[in-house]
């Protein structure tokens, strides 16, 4: 926009206009007096020969500071501060114009006095310099006169501006709704909470009737916001529904913390309510569109088990991604979609999708180039597998990325039991494959997205991605101009190898909902967060290293099985049955972040660890993968599971991967 004004700002800027010259008048009378004569004669000339330019120039500073972009019946704090500094550079611009361009010069008696008689002051050469200079008096604007001009053009423009707020909002504030109109009370008394509020009161159509605020500020115990109040914090909800006993209650806080959500949850279900929730920070940062009220969802397993949001500036933060090529394999699944999604936000040069699964892609790329309008040129969706060396040797040569993050792998553990080859070739040897390529095609960093099952391995999926850790280890030993990176994390929400889509359909088929033992754990994150954190441990670090994310308390998949079945509006146990069906083999209890002969360093970065290990040699990674490949060239499941067992048996022994006894 050249010019920061509204096309329908006209009319307002005329007004505006109008009140510059009050304002400018006022001043001068509450100077010399609202009863008084005339003004002085030149203090009247300086008025009408400098007030047209003082009401360009007020116009002019208010149109720089953007006061007309927004309409005066939405005027907030904002324009506050931008009616605020456009009067002060006003009023300077005012007192500059004056002094400089139209001062106005004229005598005082005294000096008219001496011209029509200088003789009866002696002769005129022999009037002292000082006093000559005196005779000829400008007139400029008294200091009295700009300080009156700076307080009525600021109550003016904030005045008329709080005015048509007030007559836009008349009809909320008897809170006027419908005969049928349902109860609400509202969790969070901040922003999010006061923007719901206002949207109900100014749309009696939702059909709703605020009842009151729950808060924990303990500051805003009792008072009342646009007429609500506010009754005392959360840990009293249940006295709340109680005494109000809303229809429904909505939580207004999108950074709320998944403890916060799950009370909620739980004393509302207790007693029938309802419980809906505004979007949470992650899903607001995709830009979903529609009101905000209108945003209001049911609340998912995600909300609760979800921790306290990570405060981070994806833009800052992600910085070094602007205007670099980025290459994500795996783009097409749920984590390598989110990568794509968040570094798309940051301005990438080229975003290079890769994926073997064509829907997949499909689905990402027609994502980005349509609903978040990221140009074709920008991102660019590529067919390959990256277990083919020469197809992605062909891929790196034609983009040259700078930046690479490898999310393909096979996720489900059962799976990769019955496909131990297929999961060792797609997890292990092709992410050595991608990470080699990086280093040969000097990739500035390669950033492996890690397991938690890597850690002390017991299933064949875990053994896969620690022998990828390795490899990305070892690669950096090979290729110092590359920064290698490998980020582990526990389960994601939501992806595909994740337990929660599993529930959700036994659910929806009525159960029963299998759970494997009553005692076992699992540390869950949101699969933004995850990426925001993954994005972010790819810049810590010298090369070569495992970040560890932070995933918060492990949660008992019993208590979320049940936890899902609430929130589904059914009874654990009587609606939906929970049965106990065992760990399946190799299936660990509680899993963890670190392993035996790892301990957790803390990093720069709020809830990223490092995990500080025995360094493997690449030469010993080499001699494990020839000797792991030819095992898979000749599919041969049982050497492969024997020989894998055995490497990781030795790298839990001292960390360092030594040569098999069977070997």
């Amino acid at each position: 926009m050249l010019v920061p004004v509204r096309r329908n700002a006209i009319p307002q800027v005329i007004f505006d206009g109008l009140g510059v010259f009050v304002a400018y008048y006022l001043a001068y009378r509450l100077r010399f007096g609202f009863f008084s004569d005339p003004l002085p004669d030149h203090y009247r000339r300086l008025f009408w020969a400098s007030v047209g330019p003082i009401v360009a120039l007020c116009l002019i500073a208010f149109v720089l500071f953007r006061v007309y972009l927004r309409s005066a019946r939405f005027a907030s704090v904002r324009d506050l501060i931008a009616i605020i500094n456009g009067s002060v550079v006003g009023t300077i611009a005012a007192v500059g114009y004056v002094a400089i361009v139209r001062p106005i010069k004229f005598l005082t008696p005294s000096d008219e006095a001496f011209y029509a008689d200088p003789k009866r002051f002696g002769s005129v050469e022999g009037i002292s310099e000082s006093v000559h200079d005196r005779l000829d008096r400008v007139a400029t604007i008294p200091i009295s006169v700009v300080a009156f001009f700076f307080l009525l053009l600021l109550g003016f423009m904030a005045g008329s501006r709080l005015v048509a707020r007030f007559l836009h909002d008349r009809g909320s504030f008897g809170h006027a709704h419908g005969r049928n109109a349902r109860s609400v009370l509202i969790v969070g008394a901040g922003d999010g909470g006061r923007l719901v509020l206002r949207e109900i009161v100014r749309n009696p159509a939702l059909g709703l009737r605020p009842v009151g605020f729950v808060d924990d500020d303990p500051g805003k115990k009792g008072l009342r916001i646009d007429g609500v109040r506010v009754l005392g914090p959360t840990s009293e909800l249940a006295r709340y529904l109680d005494d109000v006993e809303p229809d429904e209650v909505t939580i207004a806080i999108p950074s709320a913390p998944g403890t916060v959500r799950a009370q909620v949850v739980r004393d509302c279900r207790q007693r029938g309510i309802p419980v809906r929730t505004l979007p949470t920070v992650f899903e607001l940062l995709q830009g979903r569109a529609g009101t905000y009220v209108r945003q209001v969802r049911d609340v998912q397993v995600e909300d609760i088990l979800g921790r306290a949001p990570v405060k981070m500036e994806l833009d800052r933060v992600g910085n070094y991604l602007r205007g670099q090529v980025v290459m994500v394999t795996g783009a097409g699944g749920s984590i390598g979609s989110e990568l794509c999604r968040q570094i798309a936000r940051v301005g990438p040069r080229k975003l290079v999708l890769v994926d073997h699964a064509e829907d997949n892609l499909f689905e990402i790329h027609r994502e980005l180039t349509g609903d978040r309008h990221v140009g074709r040129d920008v991102a660019i969706a590529v067919l390959a597998d990256c277990r083919e060396e020469d197809r992605m040797r062909e891929v790196f040569g034609d983009h040259q990325p700078t930046t690479v993050f490898h999310a393909a792998a096979y996720k489900h553990v059962g799976l990769m039991e019955e496909n131990p080859v297929e999961a060792v070739r797609n997890n292990s040897l092709a992410t050595r494959l991608v990470a080699r390529l990086a280093g040969e095609f000097a990739v500035e960093r390669f950033v492996l997205i890690s397991t938690d099952k890597a850690v002390d391995p017991a299933t064949v999926m875990g053994a896969s991605k620690a022998l990828a850790e390795w490899a990305v280890e070892a690669e950096q030993q090979r290729f110092s101009n590359t920064q290698y990176a490998a980020v582990r994390f526990g389960n994601v929400l939501g992806s595909s190898g994740s337990v929660v889509p599993i529930f959700r359909r036994q659910i929806a088929h009525g159960g029963p909902v299998t759970v494997t033992d009553p005692e076992m754990t699992r540390y869950f994150m949101t699969i933004p967060e995850a990426v925001q954190l993954v994005i972010r441990a790819a810049t810590l670090g010298e090369g070569g290293e495992v970040f560890v994310l932070e995933m918060g308390e492990p949660v008992r998949i019993l208590d979320l099985a049940r936890t899902m079945i609430e929130l589904s509006g059914l009874e654990p146990d009587v609606d939906v049955a929970i049965d106990i069906v065992g760990p399946r083999p190799g299936e660990k209890i509680h899993e963890e972040l670190f392993g035996g002969h790892e301990r957790g360093v803390p990093t720069d970065a709020e809830r990223i660890l490092r995990a500080d290990r025995p360094p493997i040699s690449a030469q010993t990674v080499d001699e494990a993968f020839d000797r792991i490949n030819l095992l898979v060239l000749e599919g041969d499941a049982a050497g492969l599971a024997h020989e894998v067992a055995a490497l990781i048996e030795a790298a839990r022994g001292d960390g360092s991967l030594g040569t098999p006894a069977h070997v």
